[in-house]
Parts: structure tokens; C-alpha cells; sequence
């Protein structure tokens, strides 16, 4: 399999490393400098690649997906801070007939993690005396907080926790309404990212955690994404990769 990799920052440059490991070719390189809005994009430039992964910015990344649609290449979007674009972006694959991934986190392990919420928060339905709250930690350098990753936690659980309707993703100065799901944000240091999910009662409390070592399992599973997206047409989730 042949990779472009559009954004070369720290997630571009760790996927490149994680790809030759894995024996997959690395084509094509965009970098700021070569790849303005999308205007680098074009079918010489992704001549021979398979499949692209983008890890580069929220003002760039819908360009730069539309540029590889018109191409009829399949795409991993690692980029986030676009989803309220997300109708735009279906309506581009459709018409262009060709493969895109997205999702707020990559690694496997956050993936799998979300199974396991998703799991508990089915059997923490059936018991009222259990309140539910999300944390997550990252380094002070993260721009968007709550993490998309946190935010996505959340959707799981309001979805299958009837008695949750409502994130409240500020700081709350007053009392949490029972139907709020709080998610709460710390930015500190060099913290690679930590979410926490706790279910809490009266009685006793569970606690479900993820710590990221490092940015290696976010390229990882970008890898493996583009290597399940490679010929197939549509919009899929790493949840598809996770449950194929």
C-alpha cells in the first residue's frame, strides 16, 4: 500500500515512522510549505497513492479532503474541530465515490475503551443509584478542550444512558441537574491524554481509564485505518475497524 501523508507536524512525522515499520510506502509528503488551502492536491501529485492520511489543521483539512475527492482517493482524517461539516463531507464521498475514515481519536486503545464504556454504560442503565461523569487531562499545549475524544465518550453514553439528555462541558458553580452528564477538562504539562469515566453511587465507585503513552498509538491506528479503508467506497468510523 502507498501513503500521502498531507500535515508533517508531530502526528505526520510519527505516522511516517509507524508506516515504514509496517512495510507500508509513504509516497507523498504535503507540508504547509507545498499545500496551501488544497492547491497541492491534484492527480499527478497523488499518482500511485492508495490511500492519504491527514493530520493537519481545522482551517485547512475540509480543502485539503475535497482536493483528494476530486482525485478519487480514499482518505483517513485524523484532523478535528470539522464535524459540523461532517453533511458537506458525506455528500463529497458520495458524489466521488470514494472511501474516507474519520474519528476524534485513532489509537486502538481509546477505540477499544469506548467499547468497553459503551458496554458499561448499558449495564449501568438498569441501576439509578449510578451517576456518571467524565475527566480528561492533556498538555497545555492541546487548543481544543473538552477533547473530541471526550466529547465522543459522552455521545456514547447519553445515547444509551436514558437519564443522561445533556453534557455540561463548563464549570459548573452551581448543583450538576440530574440529567447532566458533567465533562471536565484539566490542561497541565506534557500529558500525551487521560480520560477517565466514573460511575459513582452512594455505595461504592467504578472507574474506567485511559492513559495515552504516547502519540505512537494514534499513528498506529491511522495505519491500520488506511490499511481497511484501501478500496472500499463510503464514510465509516474506526468503530467499523474495531467491530469488522
Amino acid at each position: 500500500m502507498n501513503l500521502a501523508l498531507i500535515g508533517y507536524g508531530r502526528m505526520g512525522k510519527e505516522v511516517e515512522i509507524v508506516a515504514k515499520e509496517k512495510g507500508v510506502k509513504v509516497v507523498r509528503i504535503f507540508t504547509e510549505q507545498d499545500n496551501t488551502s488544497g492547491l497541492g492536491i491534484d492527480e499527478v501529485s497523488l499518482k500511485g497513492v492508495d490511500v492519504c492520511i491527514d493530520f493537519s489543521t481545522p482551517e485547512v483539512v475540509l480543502d485539503n479532503i475535497e482536493a483528494v475527492a476530486e482525485c478519487g482517493k480514499n482518505i483517513v482524517v485524523g484532523t478535528t474541530g470539522w464535524y459540523d461539516k461532517l453533511e458537506q463531507v458525506k455528500k463529497l464521498v458520495k458524489q466521488n465515490r470514494i472511501g474516507l475514515m474519520y474519528a476524534t481519536n485513532f489509537s486502538l486503545g481509546v477505540n477499544l475503551f469506548s467499547q468497553i464504556v459503551a458496554d458499561a454504560a448499558h449495564l449501568f442503565e438498569k441501576y439509578s443509584d449510578y451517576d456518571v461523569s467524565i475527566s480528561e487531562v492533556h498538555h497545555r499545549g492541546k487548543k481544543d478542550s473538552p477533547s473530541g475524544t471526550a466529547l465522543s465518550l459522552g455521545e456514547i453514553i447519553l445515547h444509551t444512558l436514558r437519564r443522561k439528555s445533556e453534557l455540561l462541558t463548563a464549570t459548573s458553580h452551581g448543583e450538576i441537574k440530574p440529567q447532566q452528564l458533567h465533562v471536565t477538562s484539566a490542561r497541565v504539562g506534557f500529558v500525551t491524554g487521560k480520560h477517565t469515566v466514573t460511575f459513582d453511587s452512594e455505595c461504592d465507585a467504578v472507574e474506567l481509564i485511559h492513559t495515552a503513552k504516547s502519540r505512537r498509538g494514534f499513528a498506529l491506528g491511522a495505519v491500520v485505518a488506511a490499511e481497511w479503508l484501501k478500496g472500499k467506497k463510503g464514510i465509516y468510523t474506526m468503530r467499523d475497524v474495531i467491530l469488522s
